[in-house]
């Protein structure tokens, strides 16, 4: 008797866990779908703002200047 009665109270948890998860992933249960498949659910919809662009201009990069060691700075290393 206490199998049966183990049994069927996991049976009852197993279903209510179910439920549960199914009710929290109603809504973003399409989403995650998509993105297992390697699709993105952004794609499809158009977006909200025009795209912007921006121009930049690279800086040259300053050259480091070598410094001679003199002896006075070799003596207090």
């Amino acid at each position: 008797m206490t199998v049966a009665l183990a049994t069927l109270t996991f049976l009852v948890a197993a279903w209510a866990a179910v439920t549960v998860l199914l009710v929290a992933l109603d809504d973003s249960g399409v989403k995650i779908l998509a993105a297992l498949k390697g699709q993105s659910s952004l794609a499809r919809e158009p977006l909200p703002v025009r795209q912007v662009t921006v121009r930049f201009s690279a800086r040259p990069a300053r050259k480091a200047l070598t410094v001679p060691a003199q002896v006075e700075w070799r003596a207090a290393a």
